[in-house]
């Protein structure tokens, strides 16, 4: 067999993962000062104060806008601990938006200067070269719509159940600024089970929770070019035409298998039925709450949860999972290969070949997170494996959904979720940016071959 020389490729040099240190760091700092904050007496209601877990599980679930939790929130923790959470939210979550939108300034900057031209051109809504200006409208942005869910919700707790004015103010408050961000958390011990077939709770804050997840830079190119489609980003495209599928296939399938459960849906009328279905959908996408008692639902609808949790929502948003994009461009990359062609095009563009080795990376890895998690969870526990199952993929993609047994988990089982709350939170994020940052082509190729595959 003949030798095959090496092929020559110019040298690409790399920088230092700045940027994906710095997400790191900042969160984890954001995470101890909120445990410093919740194990002070204050934070608690009643003598004494929180133990260790407790304090670092509720700061990281927060923080990460995750909504799990091991005590009931407005029980165990004082009115100062509930003002400390609602902060960790509030920082957790624009925090997530602005370091994913600097890191999106970071790569485009590492691009050829056509690479920028052409990004330029798809993001020119986003306001990538002006940094100042993106920080700012991320905090518009976020402020004006926690303010309209805000005040939707405090008319609502006032007028419609007569709840006193300034309860009604902190319940508007707390579950605006925890639907945008997708946490979940609740200042009711049944989270939202009591407003399940209230259009006027839960269509707000399914609303924040949908415009959460879009996305920073799908949010502020709809802002701007709503009207003119043609003009959208392969990004905005991919966002929207797979939140809408994935609401709509998921209240198809929750409303399908729930529908007679008398511990769910099948007490309800009809139209409170396809509410409730939907509300619960769009929690999967990463919300985390509740208004239907999820340890009551039938198995399949937990596996249909998994799926819709694990995918998640947008990137640069608040939401979790491996994100809408990284499922469709896996999904396209496939039918692309079904069909025999070489390029794989989405929307009349075609797709970078780098984005398909990050999106299989993220995914794999992702997978692998989740199943040795399940696995020392089940070592550690006597749950079944689909109460575990859900219990990790919620922790993962910073759902926080529950089928009840969370509370009752051990210490070590408890810091499992607490590693995958964080390592969900940023570690597709950061990925990717090692990925993207990291790339280096080498003086030569070696010889291709094909092994057998399938």
């Amino acid at each position: 067999m003949p030798h095959t020389p090496l092929v020559p490729l110019q040298r690409v040099k790399s920088s230092g993962l700045h940027a994906a240190q710095l997400v790191v760091t900042g969160f984890a700092a954001a995470v101890l000062i909120g445990t410093v904050l919740l194990l002070l007496p204050i934070s608690k209601s009643g003598p004494g104060g929180a133990s260790f877990i407790e304090a670092l599980f509720t700061a990281t679930s927060a923080v990460c806008v995750t909504g799990h939790i091991i005590v009931d929130t407005p029980v165990y923790w004082s009115s100062f601990g509930q003002v400390v959470i609602l902060a960790l939210i509030q920082v957790g979550g624009l925090g997530i938006m602005i370091f994913a939108s600097l890191i999106g300034i970071t790569l485009a900057r590492k691009m050829s200067i056509r690479g920028r031209v052409t990004a330029a051109a798809e993001a020119r809504s986003v306001g990538m070269a002006d940094i100042a200006g993106m920080i700012r409208g991320i905090v518009v942005i976020t402020v004006v719509i926690e303010a309209a869910v805000f005040l939707a919700l405090t008319l609502r707790f006032w007028l419609g159940y007569g709840y006193q004015l300034g309860d009604s103010v902190w319940y508007g408050l707390f579950h605006a600024v925890s639907a945008f961000n997708n946490a979940g958390f609740s200042t009711f011990s049944d989270n939202l089970v009591g407003f399940a077939t209230d259009p006027w709770i839960c269509l707000p804050i399914a609303l924040a929770i949908i415009l959460g997840g879009l996305g920073f830079p799908v949010i502020m190119q709809l802002r701007k070019e709503f009207r003119r489609p043609l003009h959208w980003s392969m990004n905005t495209k991919l966002v929207l035409v797979g939140t809408g599928s994935l609401l709509a296939i998921g209240t198809a399938l929750t409303c399908w298998i729930e529908w007679s459960n008398t511990a769910t849906l099948g007490e309800m009328s009809p139209a409170d039925r396809i509410l409730a279905g939907f509300f619960h959908t769009v929690q999967t996408r990463t919300a985390g709450f509740n208004s239907l008692p999820i340890g009551e639902m039938n198995s399949e609808t937990w596996f249909v949860s998994d799926i819709l949790m694990f995918i998640g929502a947008g990137p640069a948003g608040t939401a979790g999972g491996i994100k809408v994009t990284t499922f469709l461009v896996l999904f396209f990359i496939m039918y692309t290969e079904l069909r025999g062609e070489g390029a794989v095009n989405i929307f009349g563009k075609r797709l970078s070949r780098a984005v398909h080795r990050q999106a299989i990376t993220i995914v794999l890895a992702s997978v692998a997170a989740v199943v040795v998690a399940t696995g020392a969870i089940m070592l550690l526990t006597d749950f079944e494996l689909d109460r575990v199952l859900f219990e990790v993929i919620s922790a993962f993609a910073t759902v926080g959904l529950s089928t009840g047994i969370t509370a009752d988990l051990p210490v070590p089982a408890q810091l499992i979720l607490v590693a995958l709350m964080f390592l969900g939170r940023l570690g597709p994020l950061t990925l990717g940016t090692a990925i993207a940052l990291k790339q280096r082509r080498t003086l030569y190729e070696f010889p291709k071959e094909r092994p057998v595959i399938g």
